[in-house]
């Protein structure tokens, strides 16, 4: 399996997709890896984190089309208010290895859309590392790695969360075709043709 990196925000709809879409090709495949999923911070890079009623939006019109199974247990009303504290987890469990960092991250993702959990209240982040043997860590160096990803990504020309690279080959949002309809709904649909481009070389 090739090497993955992925730069994505963790309140980000669209990437529990296209994380947990590649979990399970790459499970169906037998193959074993992980990816590195390094924070692309909307709320920096925006100027403002994902805002709750925006999630719920994508979240319903992800639900309707190509992601009934998912966001099983998604409440708005516990989204967070920001993602740095679950980027400091994560960014520690990386420090362990690969395995772990992917595990971490999509354990926080999974605790925001299937369990309805807050990721970004300090006990629901301990209950998390817990179960790696991960402590976050602390809010200043927290904030020197997720600058060093978004450095990472701004030089890499990072369109948005998730942006995925495998070797010298690149993908902005492989999974989703994502259009607005006159009214500003949103029009999902799988984007079959880029998602096996993507697979054939990222599951190589």
């Amino acid at each position: 399996m090739s090497h993955i990196e992925v730069f994505a925000d963790i309140m980000c709809p669209f990437t529990h997709v296209g994380l947990r879409r590649l979990a399970d090709a790459r499970r169906e495949r037998s193959l074993h890896g992980s990816v590195r999923v390094r924070a692309w911070p909307l709320e920096l890079v925006n100027g403002a984190p994902i805002a709750a009623d925006l999630a719920a939006r994508e979240i319903a019109a992800l639900r309707a089309t190509v992601a009934p199974d998912l966001f099983a247990g998604f409440d708005p009303a516990v989204f967070p208010r920001t993602s740095m504290p679950a980027f400091g987890l994560a960014a520690a469990a990386y420090t362990v290895n690969d395995e772990v960092g992917e595990g971490v991250s999509l354990a926080i993702r999974d605790a925001l859309f299937e369990d309805g959990r807050d990721v970004g209240d300090a006990q629901v982040l301990a209950d998390i590392g817990d179960r790696f043997a991960v402590q976050p860590l602390s809010p200043s160096i927290t904030t020197a790695a997720v600058r060093a990803d978004w450095e990472r990504g701004r030089a890499r020309h990072v369109q948005g969360s998730p942006h995925f690279f495998v070797g010298d080959r690149d993908w902005f949002c492989p999974s989703l075709r994502i259009r607005h309809g006159d009214d500003e709904t949103l029009l999902i649909e799988l984007a079959d043709e880029t998602m096996r481009d993507f697979y054939a070389a990222a599951l190589a």
